[in-house]
């Protein structure tokens, strides 16, 4: 087992031991954030329905048209705000924050930053 696997399984350990805790619900849905090397995505979900409410991606159209953002935070930061104002369109005030196992520094911080700009409350 390499050293890559080995953190990919650690990421999988953190992410069901925090879900554990962590479940939308219709009021307070969650806020779930997933990075990859190149790209950042978040959505808010409710799990008790099991539906996706708000997205935002890295690699929607709209957002890989606009000039380049300096760096992958700064697009990350983005993004957040991109999901909260999404969220705040369809009355959504109050979320649980889930970083997905992540830990909480860099992109996955500028994202809920981002998203609290906007309106979100955690």
């Amino acid at each position: 087992m390499g050293a890559t696997e080995k953190k990919r399984i650690a990421r999988i350990k953190r992410q069901r031991r925090i879900r554990k805790h962590i479940q939308g619900t219709s009021g307070r849905p969650r806020l779930c954030v997933f990075r990859s090397a190149r790209h950042i995505y978040a959505q808010i979900i409710d799990d008790s329905r099991g539906l996706t409410l708000v997205s935002a991606s890295s690699t929607e159209a709209g957002i890989r048209q606009r000039e380049a953002f300096e760096s992958k935070v700064a697009l990350a930061t983005f993004i957040g705000k991109q999901v909260g104002e999404r969220a705040q369109e369809k009355g959504i005030k109050q979320v649980v924050f889930d970083r997905n196992g992540f830990l909480y520094h860099g992109r996955v911080k500028a994202v809920s930053e981002g998203a609290r700009e906007s309106g979100l409350e955690f």
